[in-house]
């Protein structure tokens, strides 16, 4: 079995003065879908001059990021588009310090935190965070 085709595109080199209104529209115009209508949603990450586009039906995240990077506005605003790639592991940060590995095992394989089979927790005390490994990529949804 391989894994499903992802739903998620990165959008690179987004600057700040790029505003979630006109990432939208441009999403809108080259994808033909609607943010309105829950076809997809944006979330800014301007710490990294990046934002996630995640699309919500069948859309074919690749086929668009091809269109992505071919459309001339993009090209204009120098921002490229690729698929994420599925992981099974996240990064969670503001672990208090001392806290027991079992403890975070727990708490993401709680149904209420995800409900996910942890197989793995690195711990990084000196970021407060940890590296999360789930046994499936679906539990870091």
């Amino acid at each position: 079995q391989g894994s499903p085709p992802s739903t998620v595109v990165v959008l690179e080199n987004v600057q700040e003065t790029v505003k979630d209104c006109m990432l939208i529209m441009l999403v809108e115009n080259i994808s033909g879908l609607s943010e309105d209508d829950g076809d997809f949603s944006v979330e800014m990450i301007p710490e990294i001059r990046s934002a996630v586009v995640t699309f919500t039906g069948n859309t074919a995240a690749g086929e668009f990021a091809k269109n992505f990077n071919q459309n001339y506005r993009a090209k204009q605003q120098n921002i490229t588009a690729r698929c994420l790639e599925l992981t099974r592991s996240i990064r969670a940060e503001n672990i208090p310090p001392n806290t027991p590995s079992d403890y975070i095992t727990v708490y993401f394989e709680n149904k209420k935190n995800g409900g996910a089979q942890v197989v793995d927790v690195q711990q990084l005390p000196d970021e407060d965070a940890a590296i999360v490994t789930f046994d499936d990529h679906k539990g870091n949804a």
